[in-house]
Order: C-alpha cells, then sequence, then structure tokens
C-alpha cells in the first residue's frame, strides 16, 4: 500500500488522529505500508509563519517533484491510499493520472471540500488561488474511488451519491485512549482553565467565542489555554498560549479544565469529524460544543458534555461547568468511558480494515 498524504508523517491531526495510528495494524494484517507525503518538514516548519516566501515557494516546487516521482511508481502497489488530494493545488490532473496508474484507490476526504461554495475556496482573498483550490479534485476522486472514507455521516451521505461503485463509509476520527489519559483533579482550588488547541486554518472557529470568553472574565476567575501553531491574543482575559509539539501535547492537554468545540452553523461544518470533542472526552474532561454537525453524534447533552447555540448559552453552560466541579466529573468520567468505547484505536480499527477490504474487491 501506498499512502498519498499532504503532510509529514506525525505532525498534522488530520492525519496524526486518523489514519496515520493505524500503519502498525495494516502492517499486522500483512500490509507493506509506504508512505508519501506532498510536503517535507523543510516547507511544514514555515507553512503558517510570516513571510519565509521563498522557501515555500521551493517546498511547494519540491512537493511536485515528489508527486511526479510519486506517479512513476504507483504501479507497484496493490493499493493507493490518497488523503484529500495528490496536490494542493491546480485541475485535477494529478488526480487523474493517479486513478489511471493506481491498481485500486482509496479516497479518504475530510470536511465538505466538495460543497459548491466551500469555505475552504470562497472565502480565500486571492482570486487565483480560489481558482486554483477548486473543489473538482475531491470530487473526481470521490466519484472514481474504489472506495470512499468519509469524516462524517452527513458527508457520507454525499459521498454515496457520487461515487460509482456506491461503496463508502464512515469512519470515526480517533484517539489513542492508553496515551491520552484524564489526570483531572475536579476541582475549584486553582483558578479553572478553559481550553482550546487546534491549528491556524480552524483558528476562525475560536474567534467565535471571543466575546463570549471577554464577557466571562468579567463574572468569573479563569485562565483560557490556547494550544496550537499560530499567536494570539485576548485583551481582558488571562490567556496561556502554548506552541503544540508531540512532546508535551498530553501534558499540555491534562492541564485543562474545560474544553471547548465552538462551530459556525452551516453546511461547511456538518463534514467535520469532532475531533477536538473526541480529544477532550479522552482526557476525562467536560466539552461545551456547538450543537450542530456530528457534534450531537458524540455529546449528548448533559450526559457527557454540553451542547450550546447562542452566546447566551455559551456563558451560562461555562459559568455552570466552573462553579460546580462535581458536574465537570459527572461529565468528564462519562466522556471518558465513551471516548474509550467508542472513538479509541480499538474500538476504529475494524472500521479501517473494512475499508480497506472494499476498496481491494473486484467489480
Amino acid at each position: 500500500m501506498l499512502v498519498v498524504c499532504p503532510f509529514p508523517f506525525g505532525v498534522a491531526a488530520g492525519q496524526r488522529l486518523k489514519f496515520e495510528q493505524y500503519y502498525c495494524d495494516w502492517r499486522a494484517a500483512g500490509w507493506d505500508v509506504a508512505i508519501a507525503p506532498y510536503m517535507d518538514m523543510a516547507l511544514w516548519n514555515v507553512l503558517y509563519e510570516r513571510g519565509h516566501f521563498a522557501a515555500k515557494l521551493w517546498g511547494v516546487l519540491r512537493g511536485y517533484l515528489r508527486r511526479i516521482g510519486d506517479l512513476a511508481r504507483l504501479g507497484r502497489f496493490d493499493l493507493v491510499y490518497c488523503h484529500m488530494s495528490m496536490t494542493p493545488l491546480g485541475t485535477s490532473l494529478f488526480e487523474r493520472l493517479l486513478r489511471a496508474r493506481s491498481h485500486r484507490l482509496l479516497f479518504d476526504v475530510e470536511d465538505n471540500v466538495i460543497l459548491d461554495g466551500a469555505r475552504a475556496v470562497n472565502d480565500h482573498p486571492n482570486p487565483l488561488l480560489r481558482y486554483l483550490r477548486g473543489t473538482g479534485k475531491a470530487r473526481y476522486l470521490i466519484r472514481t474511488a474504489d472506495h470512499v472514507v468519509s469524516s462524517s455521516p452527513a458527508l457520507n451521505e454525499r459521498c454515496l451519491a457520487i461515487n460509482q461503485r456506491r461503496k463508502c463509509s464512515y469512519v470515526s476520527s480517533s484517539v489513542d485512549t492508553d496515551r491520552f489519559v484524564p489526570a483531572n483533579s475536579y476541582s475549584n482550588e486553582r483558578p479553572i482553565v478553559i481550553g482550546w488547541t487546534g491549528t491556524f486554518s480552524s483558528r476562525v472557529y475560536l474567534d467565535l467565542l471571543r466575546p463570549v470568553f471577554r464577557a466571562l472574565a468579567r463574572r468569573r476567575d479563569f485562565r483560557l489555554r490556547v494550544i496550537g501553531n499560530f499567536d494570539y491574543d485576548l485583551p481582558g482575559v488571562d490567556l496561556e498560549v502554548i506552541r503544540w509539539t508531540a512532546e508535551r501535547e498530553v501534558e499540555d492537554l491534562q492541564g485543562i479544565d474545560i474544553g471547548v468545540y465552538p462551530l459556525t452553523i452551516d453546511e461547511w461544518v456538518t463534514g467535520k469529524s469532532g475531533l477536538k470533542a473526541i480529544q477532550y472526552m479522552a482526557f476525562g474532561l467536560p466539552c461545551v460544543a456547538t450543537d450542530v454537525g456530528t457534534t450531537p453524534d458524540i455529546i449528548r447533552h448533559g450526559e457527557n458534555g454540553l451542547l450550546v447555540r447562542t452566546e447566551e448559552e455559551w456563558m451560562a453552560a461555562l459559568e455552570q461547568l466552573i462553579d460546580q466541579p462535581g458536574l465537570r466529573r459527572r461529565l468528564g468520567e462519562q466522556a471518558r468511558a465513551d471516548a474509550v468505547a467508542r472513538y479509541s484505536i480499538k474500538a476504529v480499527a475494524a472500521d479501517y480494515r473494512r475499508a480497506l477490504a472494499s476498496a481491494m474487491e473486484a467489480e
């Protein structure tokens, strides 16, 4: 199997907490797994930094050169597992060559990138990049793949309507619950830490809560911990910004008391997997999340977390959790049990194996 993916191994949550966790399981099942990222670490290290134009341009060119080499060796693999796209920009030419040269192709898609008017495309300020990041790549791969793995039930329904073989399956994001373990005392002996983790691309969702956090800071004593790959400021709020690292990931998340998962209420987010909520749950943390998309499938309001929609509901939920350590414990302990039962590597491994087997079936 050749895994064709955008990012280097172990750095991007969309890969790290999805299929990358299963390489050992696939190898144990008899697969010889090779990995072909578009991006190298040199480009990843400057991708979200300001400037570095020459380094970014050279990194993009290196990626295209690697992809040309990958096309030349596709025929040696029984199965190609492609995540998101063959190349990040341009037409679907590389994806068409990928399909033509692959004996069997499994396509892994996340977010509603096939929507006409997808946010990642139409919200970009550069009109040239709006064209270059069109939805044609994903649509072509969904239509022609031997099997499609999707990130949410809603997205899976859309893929089923497009795929020629009608062979699509929803496979949840998952976490290593032997590594992501609770360490919270559910105590109010120190200021409560409200936490959010994500990347530059998801910062727009964190920004939704700026007025909520400012208002909450005038009424309750708490610290906001932002774990990501970007700088952040929020005047009037006790803010701690931590750069994500693999080495400190567990420790940094264990230092949170309440996890927040804000989303916009629109069709785009119905393709999201709910990964942030699952991460918080694995650590035994109560999660407050926007009631939209896949989130209500993961969080049962009042049982293993809280679901909200308005700023007033966000305020009420966060105040309730800050004030009531017993409620945090009850929700957090149930969240941990659900994470182990439904979203652990052991729970999800069989879903990936079934998808691989389906992709290998003859027409």
